[in-house]
């Protein structure tokens, strides 16, 4: 197999267009076109049909995508694969961490992996949930942490367990030392929304009737726990996603709902990485129940 042809075709099914696709490959469109003819007669398949300039993939396409991705991510490593060999040092721990947990719960753990493994390199890449299915497809990286269900499917995570949704507020404020709270309980208070592209946004609006209109909308909820911080309303969080360095100035008050949501690992078993990721695993759990339990109490 051309990787050449290979790539082309990874590049027409993000663009869209053999055009742009020949562009990021700095080719003229007739080479490409010759690129991807060669991967469609080298295996007799129909990778595209034609609808004016666009291309639309076929099934056989739609299919083949994810394993492309993942080919050429081994190919594109080869460099730094042999670069490591020839230093004799160790591979990094590639971690992958949607935003939401990334310093309430994966930084700690780097923290505590840091203490047990000084030797073992790690780099952190953090994005939002709704960007992690592509780069999760590239598999650049050796562990995956995120709420389940996973967003690309035939993957089988590590369950860390479930969280239940609280509403966080200033920890000074009058109805931080209740119970439970419920809608009628927060009228007049401002409600701090993640934005509608979430998928915590999507189950609050779902499962919760009478919050009113968000009087602020954050992409991520750590904006949101720090709007909270400085008094500015009321916030949806859970205890594993809040920041330890804001947990002194809020508090988390049960929602009469019993909302959960659950988080879980992938490990993508990189041998050179594998035992180290199944150690950090480990330490995700222990923290992960660690803190739900200093929510909920014994």
């Amino acid at each position: 197999m051309n990787p050449r042809s290979l790539r082309i075709f990874v590049y027409v099914m993000e663009e869209g267009t053999l055009v742009r696709a020949a562009e990021r490959m700095h080719l003229s469109q007739s080479a490409a076109s010759r690129q991807l003819a060669l991967l469609e007669q080298e295996f007799d398949v129909s990778l595209f049909s034609r609808d004016q300039k666009r291309l639309i993939p076929t099934p056989q396409a739609e299919a083949f995508y994810p394993e492309a991705l993942s080919l050429l991510a081994q190919i594109d490593d080869l460099p730094a694969v042999f670069a490591q060999m020839k230093r004799d040092v160790r591979s990094p721990l590639r971690i992958l961490s949607q935003t939401r947990i990334a310093n309430g719960l994966v930084l700690p753990a780097i923290a505590e992996f840091a203490v047990a493994h000084p030797d073992q390199p790690v780099k952190l890449e953090i994005m939002l949930r709704r960007d992690l299915g592509r780069r999760i497809m590239h598999r650049r990286f050796d562990l995956c942490v995120s709420a389940l269900p996973l967003p690309v499917e035939k993957l089988d995570p590590v369950s860390l367990g479930a969280t239940r949704l609280c509403i966080a507020l200033p920890r000074e404020h009058a109805l931080a030392s209740r119970s439970i709270l419920s809608p009628k309980d927060l009228r007049g208070v401002p409600y701090i929304a993640l934005d509608e592209t979430t998928v915590l946004r999507r189950l609050i609006d779902r499962e919760v009737a009478g919050l009113g209109k968000p009087a602020y909308e954050v992409s991520v909820g750590t904006a949101a726990y720090r709007l909270v911080h400085r008094g500015l309303g009321f916030a949806f969080a859970d205890p594993v996603s809040l920041d330890p360095e804001l947990a002194e100035g809020i508090a988390l008050v049960p929602w009469e709902q019993h909302l959960t949501i659950e988080f879980g690992y992938f490990v993508a078993g990189r041998q050179a990485t594998e035992k180290s990721a199944h150690a950090f695993g480990a330490i995700l759990k222990r923290q992960f129940l660690d803190k739900s339990h200093e929510a909920t109490g014994p």
